[in-house]
């Protein structure tokens, strides 16, 4: 495939698009997800003179009676149509007290920007299927991309910054939940935005709340500060039972489900759990759940029941049910 990189004008691109020659979202191309805050500095980016990474365009239709076409944005969607916005003064852009509106603009600031050089990558006239292609791996890496990198690559909001903060408090570290390959992998700020979903509602399935989620709070997320301040009660209250090092509280699975249910029983029930006969119940029922692993409890134990569930299906909704009743349940009994 031959392609030519050249300059044009942003007030080419921004005219092109008002008169639909240039389409910006052909059916391929992601939705739009920047959050306003997203918006704003990359407008910014422009006003101030800096560059930005160049944009691909193809050629689309062409009526064949009229000699008129059109061109397809393949990659650049996210940052033409913010520039469009801000140059229409569209409602769906609320710009900050230190970014003028367009309008407000002097005359050579107006002319800066319309005249801004935008480097432009014609990938020429090819099938559909082809420009599709192309624009995938435009937007993908050397390996594939676990479900929360692509989340990441789509959603940069106040949400999953929330999961960025709680995924680096010094609690996992301590109890070593997190491998270095789930932190490059991003697996943490996952494994911490499906808890906080948890704390949030209810148990479900696996990670299916999680984009929902993300689009949702991806422009505001008032509950950051009060669900951080709550998970470090349960993070302190879970410190003092001193499980120790090897416990099997530290494992995935099973710190998801204490921690759900610690924090429930703490911030939603309000009950004064009794630290003392916690630091002594827990261990002894991990040790029953090991002892499940090895055949030795009967099947229709507590015990052997949790092991199943944290064994099988650890993250199918109907087993997080399972161990939330169980290790509930034996808070519940640990009531002061």
């Amino acid at each position: 495939m031959q392609t030519s990189a050249t300059n044009r004008r942003l007030r080419v691109l921004l005219t092109a698009i008002g008169s639909e020659y240039l389409i910006p979202q052909p059916e391929f191309q992601r939705r739009l997800v920047w959050s306003n805050k997203d918006k704003i500095a990359f407008i910014r980016t422009v006003l101030e003179g800096y560059p930005f990474p160049e944009i691909y365009i193809a050629a689309g239709s062409v009526d064949s009676e009229t000699g008129e076409g059109t061109e397809w944005l393949v990659d650049g969607q996210q940052r033409i149509t913010t520039l469009y916005q801000y140059f229409k003064g569209s409602e769906e852009l609320r710009l900050d007290k230190f970014t003028k509106p367009y309008k407000e603009l002097g005359e050579k600031e107006k002319l800066d920007f319309l005249e801004y050089q935008v480097v432009v990558r014609d990938l020429g006239s090819h099938a559909l299927p082809v420009i599709k292609e192309v624009f995938q791996r435009i937007n993908s890496t050397s390996y594939g991309l676990n479900a929360m990198e692509v989340h990441n690559a789509r959603y940069g909001g106040e949400f999953k910054k929330f999961g960025d903060s709680l995924a680096e408090n010094a609690f996992f570290e301590e109890v070593k939940l997190f491998t270095a390959n789930d932190i490059r992998r991003m697996n943490d700020v996952r494994y911490c935005l499906v808890l906080a979903i948890t704390m949030m509602s209810t148990y479900f399935n696996r990670d299916s709340e999680l984009e929902e989620y993300l689009e949702r709070f991806n422009e505001y997320f008032d509950e950051k500060e009060q669900l951080l301040h709550e998970a470090e009660i349960v993070f302190s209250f879970l410190r003092k039972l001193n499980l120790g090092a090897d416990s099997r509280a530290w494992k995935k699975a099973d710190f998801f489900t204490l921690f759900v249910e610690t924090h429930r029983a703490i911030l939603k029930q309000s009950k004064a759990l009794s630290e003392e006969k916690l630091s002594e119940d827990l261990p002894n029922f991990y040790q029953r759940v090991q002892a499940a692993s090895d055949g030795k409890e009967e099947e229709n134990s507590d015990a052997f029941k949790y092991y199943k569930a944290a064994l099988q299906a650890s993250n199918d909704r109907g087993s997080r049910i399972l161990r939330g009743e169980i290790i509930g349940g034996l808070l519940n009994r640990a009531v002061a």
